[in-house]
């Protein structure tokens, strides 16, 4: 474990040097999605305008389960935005060959070979969100609180991590993954809101099947004393620990079944 902390620690240093080559580049990647959120957060905010609640649920507490998916995202998006490429940029070109044949796991060097910035604008936006709701409602911060949320967000991430990974390695036979990821990453945009203003269908599938509703709903509804469930509150460290270990098989059956290019 400390061997691959080290590792990962090299990886990302050599990363940054070469991303603060290009400084304003690297200014503007970090940036950027600081902007796109804005653009989301200002059309709910003149929605919300005219509609003061939203199946019981006010601006400001929507405002923390967006908040709290924003950051699970960011870990996802800063520290496995690889598994998005390994069809096309990996396996299509015969660079996956390359991880293969070095002395550490594969999937750790997919993993490290690429610190994502533009996720950097993702975890301020969240952090953002999260603090003004909670001060908005007056909400009792509790070191406890504090710590549920941390954990929450840190298994939110692995869960966005483990359905990217599940996903991606389509891509040892589809050549290009993109597609399939994005089938399932994009069902997150639902989990940006209360699971409750939705059928009851679309809500299980948000819960049980492709579950980023336990990194925002029901975190948010146990912080501000909701009526939810306990089970689910405090299942999304367990389900994201299920999640991953579900994904690294899965990612051991396509790596058994990968036949190089022979490029």
């Amino acid at each position: 474990m400390i061997r691959y902390l080290v590792l990962y620690w090299t990886f990302f240093k050599q990363r940054i040097k070469v991303l603060m080559e290009y400084r304003v580049n690297f200014l503007i990647g970090a940036s950027s999605t600081l902007f796109v959120q804005a653009a989301s957060i200002l059309s709910i905010w003149v929605v919300m305008r005219q509609v003061p609640t939203l199946n019981g649920w006010a601006m400001a507490e929507i405002w923390l389960v967006y908040g709290l998916l924003m950051l699970s995202k960011s870990i996802n998006h800063m520290f496995a935005d690889n598994l998005w490429t390994l069809g096309w940029d990996y396996v299509r070109t015969g660079n996956f060959d390359r991880l293969l044949v070095r002395p550490i796991d594969p999937l750790f060097h997919l993993l490290a070979d690429r610190f994502c910035h533009d996720g950097i604008g993702h975890f301020v936006t969240g952090l953002i969100l999260v603090v003004v709701s909670l001060v908005q409602l007056n909400v009792v911060v509790t070191p406890l609180k504090v710590i549920y949320m941390i954990i929450t967000v840190v298994s939110g991430g692995a869960i966005f991590i483990a359905l990217n990974l599940i996903t991606g390695v389509s891509g040892f036979w589809v050549m290009d993954s993109t597609p399939v990821i994005r089938v399932v990453f994009e069902m997150h945009e639902f989990a940006k809101f209360p699971l409750s203003i939705y059928p009851k269908a679309i809500s299980a599938v948000l819960t049980f099947l492709i579950p980023y509703g336990l990194a925002s709903f029901y975190p948010a509804s146990y912080v501000l004393g909701r009526d939810v469930p306990p089970t689910l509150a405090l299942a999304t460290p367990v389900v994201a620990a299920l999640l991953v270990f579900i994904s690294y098989r899965v990612w051991l059956f396509g790596l058994r079944h990968y036949s190089s290019t022979g490029s």
